[in-house]
């Protein structure tokens, strides 16, 4: 299988990266100064941003993980997606207005005013670290694609891919990040349909055979819905991807920023519905992929590679699908989709929160325009080398879809429950708000490393399934910051002036 990738197939890639590159490069003229280069001057359309907040929830973690996560359990992983309508809801009725009202483009200043600088660095700091761990896990999933279909050395993919990831934002900025989303995501689409069409039409008694192998394996199964908070069960799933959710939605950085970009509150808040329909179809497609692919290899078990390891490493099995059973042209055009789902890196994002969080904030408050430039394009290349560093240290994992949703649940520290406890509580001040992050830190510390640390004693150790870290660590916020500002209110200003 290593090297199986045609010229045909090896030239609709290199079109594809080297076509991403210069997109970027197209829009260098029109990032010339720090506020266009972070805001892509406030104007651009809401569908525009919209397929662009579609492509961002459209990384490698979906287009490879969630298909080995079907390959090898259900479509438990799907009720994540299921709770997308209520964050947007939430998001289009609370967190745009506000955050287009106030017209930062840091999604956590705010929490400077309301809590006190300490908020606003924490914040600052749990985001960075999860987009560390974001990039990395999706640069070592789309390497992990590569090496099989190439013959490459997955260190050099990581390394070569990394650096194209960091050149397109490096030079266009914001502007060039959301118009080179808007084409990944018609890629991305493409590739999918390939596959899916590709799987039905290769069975051998046609694509009802898909459904009857997979319903008598319960591949279709949404996972237990008992009352357990110990396993992955449908209701663990489903509080994980509410709260993932609306931290997404209401104060990621990502997500902020590129509602800063559109030209009217009506076209931001167009993108995120946008966004978030259009992921819910398309994560369904991925996990029919990953039970269709467990269908093919029951039906003709020979037409497995014997050097994919299905059972220890699932996210290996699509790729030696792409690689063995697609045509020459198809397979350079998933390939490309797998890219795609890679080439949004958020670098930007982290590039401008360094820069007016840290930088301007605390070292240079005076900073001229030539220098934040130099500021901005300066920490785009030091977090990029920071993430592809992040993705060689993931190359003897098992799941990668298992351990950036842990890593999610740690470095999210519970940024949206220190969010909600401004916007529930109006008497909550800085005692309340540390306090609460005091105490969720602690749960989030507790539920992770006890499992773990075999010195730890055995009734000490936290029971719940990983899932429900940040869960938890969000609700330990809220409650003992809510508790803190009800013993010791503060007359501050409302988090949410317009909704109180």
């Amino acid at each position: 299988m290593s090297g199986s990738l045609s010229p045909l197939d090896l030239a609709v890639l290199f079109a594809y990266l080297l076509g991403v590159v210069g997109f970027g490069c197209w829009f260098y003229r029109r990032a010339g100064d720090s506020e266009r280069y972070m805001s892509a001057g406030r104007s651009l359309p809401g569908w525009a941003v919209g397929l662009s907040i579609f492509g961002s929830y459209v990384s490698s973690i979906s287009f490879l993980a969630n298909p080995g996560k079907s390959f090898a359990g259900n479509w438990g992983g799907f009720v994540f997606a299921i709770s997308l309508p209520v964050a947007a809801l939430v998001a289009v009725k609370w967190f745009v207005p506000f955050f287009r009202g106030r017209g930062e483009i840091s999604a956590y200043g705010h929490l400077e005013a309301r809590f006190g600088a300490w908020a606003r660095s924490y914040a600052v700091v749990c985001y960075l670290l999860t987009q560390v761990a974001r990039l990395g896990t999706i640069l070592y999933l789309l390497a992990l694609a590569l090496v099989p279909l190439t013959g490459w050395d997955i260190r050099a993919i990581i390394i070569g891919v990394g650096v194209v990831v960091v050149i397109y934002p490096l030079i266009g900025g914001t502007e060039a990040v959301i118009w080179t989303g808007v084409a990944q995501a018609l890629v991305l689409v493409a590739g999918a349909l390939v596959c899916v069409l590709s799987l039905l039409f290769k069975m051998p008694e046609g694509p009802g055979q898909i459904f009857e192998i997979g319903a008598a394996s319960d591949k279709f199964s949404l996972g237990s819905f008992a009352g357990t908070l110990t396993q992955p069960t449908f209701w663990v799933v489903l509080f994980y991807g509410l709260v993932i959710n609306l931290q997404n939605f209401g104060i990621d950085q990502s997500y902020v920023q590129r509602y800063i970009t559109a030209k009217s509150d009506r076209a931001a808040s167009s993108s995120v519905w946008m966004g978030a329909l259009l992921y819910i179809p398309f994560a369904a497609g991925f996990f029919f992929i990953g039970t269709a692919l467990f269908a093919f290899y029951q039906a003709q078990p020979g037409l497995l590679p014997a050097t994919v390891d299905a059972l220890g490493k699932p996210d290996t099995v699509f790729p030696a699908y792409i690689s063995t059973q697609l045509p020459a042209g198809l397979a350079g055009l998933v390939v490309a989709a797998l890219c795609a789902a890679a080439m949004d890196s958020n670098l930007n994002c982290m590039a401008t929160l360094f820069h007016g969080d840290f930088y301007v904030r605390y070292l240079r408050p005076s900073a001229g325009e030539r220098e934040s430039m130099r500021v901005l394009h300066g920490s785009t290349i030091c977090f990029g080398t920071i993430c592809i560093g992040a993705a060689l240290a993931m190359i003897e994992i098992k799941s990668a879809l298992d351990v950036w949703w842990e890593l999610a649940g740690i470095f999210g520290g519970g940024m949206l429950g220190l969010f909600l406890l401004g916007r529930l509580f109006p008497r909550a001040g800085g005692a309340a708000g540390l306090t609460g992050v005091a105490a969720g830190i602690m749960v989030i510390l507790w539920m992770t490393l006890s499992p773990k640390l075999a010195w730890w004693p055995e009734a000490l150790r936290s029971p719940y399934n990983g899932l429900l870290v940040i869960v938890f660590g969000t609700l330990t916020i809220l409650m003992v910051g809510g508790i803190t500002a009800l013993a010791k209110p503060t007359c501050v200003k409302p988090l949410f002036p317009s909704a109180s």
